[in-house]
């Protein structure tokens, strides 16, 4: 990519950053209540359209697609998200790239997909990217967020689910020029580092058929209860209340509102309506303390379901990629760097790169190019070196 192009990507994607992600209009709404069907079917298409800025054409053609699921529970959900394909004149196979990508907030209007048509999705730079290279990107939305439902946020295996499916819908989507045979990667960061993480380890028993080549993963929250710790007390409290509302959204029978006092009802209702970038998430309040009478995170079934979404328990059947910041103020280093012990452990495939001086927003920016280039030589049929 020419050096000029790159900066002002990567400009844009900082701008985008810093900023509150804008409301976009709703796409069209799945009845997930009509679930027949196998993951990764289509329920509904329609085009749409790619814009990594408001008004900034791509060569590009997209498809709002919303498809069949499973939720962490096992049970058939639906979830939206975007297929992109270059217009490239490209007739031949070309890879695809099921993406996941990192907190946006939990109001419907918050999906990647209502934001893409407006050019306010914060990633959309990252992701034009990769259709840069030529490839085709399937982005999940994730449960519950652009679907009825509140957004499981931070619950691994409903993300892990909806990133597979994204991309056997991809697959399965008429126009889209892809097939059965389609080499696939899976890439994300922060929330999306674990949904994409969870998808690698999910892989051969939820979806041995897709063609995976490898997983590139950053900043990931392998550990909750790890984050939650080092976040109490720190610039990244908000973060803890999201994913509380996201685990309770997945588990109701947690019954977050019992714990809650009147400041965290105000927060919980503020964070499901409204759109929010990391850092705005992360400054609501310092301590878990002060929003709830008494701290869920300390009670044995809360335990037991944050650590159902810790990874490192299964190696990924495909290499793996995997990159923090040595700074990471909001996933702290350590949490990565036992993932890939454990992901080592295991007998994976893992290249580790730390992100020297590097913190978690500047990480997503950075780490984005390695990540791709490392997926490139996957599809290219180049052997995967770790270095465990």
């Amino acid at each position: 990519m020419p050096l000029p192009r790159l900066r002002t990507t990567i400009a844009a994607v900082a701008a985008l950053t810093v900023s509150l992600v804008l409301p976009a209009a709703l796409p069209a709404r799945a009845d997930a209540a009509g679930t027949g069907g196998a993951p990764g079917d289509i329920v509904t298409s329609a085009p749409t359209s790619f814009h990594p800025l408001p008004g900034q054409p791509t060569n590009t053609r997209a498809w709002h697609i919303t498809y069949r699921s499973t939720t962490a529970k096992g049970t058939p959900d639906v979830v939206s998200g975007t297929v992109i394909v270059p217009l490239d004149g490209r007739t031949g196979p070309r890879p695809l790239v099921t993406y996941a990508v990192g907190t946006v907030g939990m109001a419907d209007s918050c999906a990647p997909s209502a934001g893409f048509p407006h050019g306010t999705t914060a990633e959309a730079n990252l992701i034009q990217q990769l259709t840069w290279r030529g490839w085709a990107v399937a982005v999940t939305d994730y449960e519950g967020l652009g679907t009825p439902g509140d957004h499981t946020y931070t619950v691994g295996r409903s993300e892990g689910h909806a990133v597979l499916d994204a991309a056997r819908a991809a697959l399965r989507l008429p126009g889209a020029g892809l097939g059965p045979d389609t080499p696939v990667g899976i890439m994300g960061y922060s929330q999306g580092g674990q949904a994409g993480s969870w998808a690698a380890e999910l892989h051969d028993s939820y979806a041995p058929e897709l063609n995976v080549k490898g997983t590139a993963t950053g900043g990931v929250p392998a550990d909750l209860l790890k984050t939650a710790d080092f976040n109490n007390g720190n610039i990244g409290a908000g973060l803890i209340l999201m994913a509380a509302v996201g685990q309770n959204a997945a588990y109701p029978e947690l019954h977050l509102e019992r714990y809650l006092n009147d400041r965290g009802r105000f927060y919980v209702d503020y964070l499901k309506n409204h759109c929010v970038v990391i850092n705005t998430a992360a400054g609501l309040f310092k301590r878990i303390s002060d929003v709830t009478v008494e701290n869920p995170l300390y009670e044995p079934d809360w335990q037991r379901v944050l650590r159902s979404s810790n990874l490192g328990t299964h190696a990924p059947d495909r290499p793996v990629y995997l990159y923090h910041g040595t700074i990471d103020e909001l996933i702290p280093y350590a949490v990565g760097k036992q993932l890939r012990a454990d992901w080592c452990a295991e007998g994976a495939t893992v290249r580790w790169t730390s992100l020297p001086l590097t913190g978690h927003v500047t990480g997503a920016i950075t780490g984005s190019v390695p990540a791709a280039d490392w997926l490139a030589a996957r599809f290219a049929g180049a052997p995967a070196e770790g270095n465990c």
